[in-house]
């Protein structure tokens, strides 16, 4: 680690997640001050506990987490605002790297310091990638360490941290996988929320993930004839590319084969309003003539590697199913559910473009992910699961809650999201059709004012 400067903070005291615990282990060290454009950025390095629950002192890791704050408020001032903590989409996604003010960040920051937290195992925080996991032994201690990195053990962080920086109870926005972190917030620790706003994360509280899987199978559908209502000509065009990809290889430049299957997953920009029609510009530039005929172009081709690799972000592959665990096997839940579906199937005699859904295959065929299959296999067979919500406690719920559902959203099934709201008690909904997935960066301003608003009883 890199030397520290800048104040040190140590957390004295106890408190935080479950029962109360020793933070003697809590060190915060600050490693960069920055200002630019009308921003203010303060690099947050935490020693947390691998594993929270423990008595006895054991591993750590560190936790990486950027404060974001506007240069309109004084250093001074500055320090008087409250918390936001964001919980970022995933699972396996890093905290937002913004160069400027903007959305919702520029909203929340008339009013808060956001810390823009690196979920444990990504960005700044300890990784997990295929080379650090090969640290832990074979494949069985490398799933068992990876228990370690759902949503239960951030928000495990998020408390101590809270803790360790002196806070108040603060206020969370999650998004997406970050909401799902978020009710596990509100059922294991809601003495440290002020306030909670979800936008499209709505986590099912119950039930195996086949059930979150036959329902967003059904969205993505409806969404595939969505989009080629919009541009007909690209119902051909998808064909086109899986026949073609059939019968002639063609290779990514990181050296694998481009498979049908592989080509349906750029179906992710069908997961939002901001994006979508971005798909249309990808599939016009698929195809040029070359002297041994009609192939697939570069251009194409390194656009798709980008959309398929997971080298990224590999923790979304390799935890995704985990993410609705509660004392079951997922047993590749996708997968199963795909049977059910076959015009998601390659081979259909017009394959439909896919979701987020994750399936055996990546761990075959994905460069970054295939020294990760036999981790992967340990883990969608793995039945002890500990539970990520309280639903007696969420029954109960005194904190104040806002929810963003959207009525069309293909990753967190609109059904389902109504289903969890009624069971946690106060949770007000503003469900729209105005937005998808990723409303948030369409106008995460409007958003946030609006959740804000209604968990303060100004709407």
């Amino acid at each position: 680690m890199a030397e520290s400067f800048g104040p040190v903070a140590e957390s004295l005291g106890t408190g935080g997640f479950g029962a109360d615990q020793d933070h003697a282990a809590g060190k915060h060290w600050i490693q960069g001050r920055h200002e630019f454009r009308g921003l203010r950025t303060v690099e947050h390095y935490f020693t947390v506990p691998l594993v929270h629950q423990d008595a006895i002192p054991g591993e750590t890791i560190t936790i990486f987490a950027r404060e974001y704050s506007s240069t309109v408020h004084s250093q001074e001032d500055t320090a008087k605002l409250p918390w936001l903590l964001y919980l970022q989409g995933g699972p396996g996604g890093r905290g937002n790297r913004v160069t400027s003010l903007s959305g919702w960040m520029k909203a929340a920051a008339q009013d808060f310091r956001i810390l823009m937290l690196d979920q444990r195992g990504t960005g700044l925080s300890t990784p997990v990638e295929r080379q650090s996991l090969e640290l832990r032994g074979d494949a069985q201690a490398q799933a068992d360490y990876l228990t370690h990195f759902r949503a239960d053990s951030i928000v495990a962080d998020a408390e101590y941290i809270r803790d360790i920086l002196g806070s108040d109870p603060w206020t969370v926005l999650g998004q997406s996988f970050g909401g799902f972190c978020a009710l596990t917030y509100l059922s294991f620790a809601p003495q440290g929320l002020r306030e909670v706003l979800v936008t499209g994360g709505l986590a099912p509280l119950h039930g195996p993930a086949d059930r979150v899987y036959q329902a967003t199978f059904r969205r993505v559908a409806a969404r595939n004839a969505e989009y080629f209502s919009w541009y007909p000509e690209d119902r051909q065009r998808v064909t086109r590319i899986a026949r073609h990809l059939d019968e002639h290889p063609e290779f990514l430049a990181s050296g694998e084969r481009l498979t049908p299957e592989r080509f349906q997953m750029v179906g992710s920009f069908l997961g939002g309003n901001a994006r979508v029609d971005a798909l249309h510009y990808l599939l016009e530039d698929a195809f040029i003539d070359t002297p041994a005929g009609e192939r697939l172009s570069e251009s194409f081709l390194e656009q798709v590697r980008a959309l398929v690799s997971r080298a990224a972000n590999p923790l979304y592959a390799v935890m995704h199913e985990s993410i609705y665990g509660q004392g079951e096997a997922s047993n590749w839940a996708a997968w199963r559910v795909l049977q059910d579906y076959p015009e998601f199937k390659p081979g259909a005699d017009a394959p439909l473009l896919t979701g987020e859904m994750v399936y055996p295959w990546y761990f075959e065929q994905d460069p970054a992910l295939i020294p990760m299959r036999e981790v992967a296999e340990q883990l969608a067979a793995r039945k002890d699961w500990k539970p990520l919500y309280d639903p007696e406690q969420l029954a109960t719920n005194t904190v104040p809650v806002a929810a963003a559902v959207y009525e069309d959203d293909i990753y967190v099934d609109h059904d389902l999201s109504m289903e969890t709201a009624a069971a946690v008690r106060g949770l007000q909904t503003w469900v729209t059709s105005d937005f998808h997935h990723d409303g948030i960066g369409e106008d995460g301003a409007a958003i946030f004012t609006r959740l804000l608003g209604m968990v303060r009883g100004r709407l």
